[in-house]
């Protein structure tokens, strides 16, 4: 059993103080497979008394059950409104993408049902790549979440996408301030580390940094990717001869991949998919680990060796590509 929580981090200009880990609640829209509601309550539970308290949601996961979900085992939690921060997304759903000022000003109101909250403390727009235009996000979207943030209805308001340069287009177009929080996925694991490069002009734009997917989607697990995954085949082989490489050392590389995200403080949180009270606890216990002892360096040594060849490649995603 945990005894210790996770550590908490400032995230950007925000004045929220958000967990290391966070916890992704797309799993409980049963992308991953049917969990019960008991199951879900007892990790959304048990997150929140290891001191996790950032919960990320959208209604694209699960065709909304997700946040649905999220929102009816915070409410059965016992836990109050102010100890947690909620995040969830607009502008992506199951029936497609829609990113303009209607649909999204819409959505907040039908989030905010789901979740069974007055407000949620970030409203992100969610993969910004797969508008029409990133000029519409910057004209039009971004101008109807700033209103949304204006009645109450979100605390704070953010972007998210794969692509790097798509923070870089829409930051350097809109006023100073108008985006508080970027969330990029897959840009800072031990095969990829190119939001690196991106930290120093976030900082200066007073952006706070939330990182997600430290796995790669699957990439870095003993089981590997599901079938869908875009990754090209080389990429795949790396990962899997660096996940054996770490078994038979008898160590795990989804805990080492974990702690060598959660190693860079000035991203302020790591998302990681969340649908059991071992998950929780597993990924907790990593986090203190790491606090306490530092990452295996000579575990990471050989799997960086393993994935140098594949090191910092992705893979397209958007219109843009």
């Amino acid at each position: 059993m945990v005894g210790e929580v996770v550590e908490v981090r400032e995230l950007g200009k925000t004045g929220l103080r958000v967990s290391s880990v966070g916890f992704g609640a797309s799993p409980l829209g049963n992308v991953f497979g049917h969990i019960t509601h008991d199951e879900a309550l007892s990790s959304v539970r048990r997150a929140l008394q290891l001191g996790i308290n950032l919960f990320d949601t959208s209604p694209y996961y699960g065709g909304t059950l997700s946040e649905s979900v999220l929102g009816r085992c915070l409410e059965a939690s016992g836990f109050p409104r102010d100890s947690y921060i909620v995040s969830t997304k607009c502008g992506r759903y199951v029936e497609g993408f829609d990113f303009s000022a209607d649909r999204v000003t819409r959505s907040i109101d039908e989030s905010l049902q789901r979740l069974r909250l007055d407000y949620v403390d970030i409203l992100n727009c969610h993969d910004i790549e797969f508008a029409p235009s990133l000029d519409q996000i910057i004209t039009e979207t971004i101008p109807a979440l700033q209103k949304i943030k204006e009645s109450g209805k979100a605390r704070f308001i953010g972007i998210t996408g794969l692509p790097l340069e798509i923070f870089t287009y829409v930051l350097d177009r809109v006023p100073p301030g108008s985006v508080d929080v970027i969330l990029s996925y897959c840009h800072y694991g031990i095969n990829d580390t190119t939001l690196q490069d991106l930290i120093p002009y976030l900082q200066n734009k007073g952006v706070g940094i939330i990182s997600a997917s430290p796995l790669s989607m699957g990439l870095l697990t003993e089981t590997g990717p599901p079938d869908w995954h875009p990754a090209s085949a080389e990429l795949k082989s790396a990962c899997r001869a660096a996940a054996v490489h770490c078994k038979e050392k008898g160590k795990n590389i989804s805990k080492l991949s974990l702690q060598y995200s959660l190693a860079t403080k000035e991203i302020s949180s790591v998302l990681v998919g969340m649908n059991s009270l071992q998950q929780v606890e597993e990924n907790v216990a990593a986090a203190v680990e790491l606090a306490n002892h530092g990452v295996d360096s000579e575990l990471l040594f050989e799997v960086e060796a393993i994935l140098e060849p594949v090191k910092n490649q992705t893979w397209p995603s958007g219109i843009q590509s």
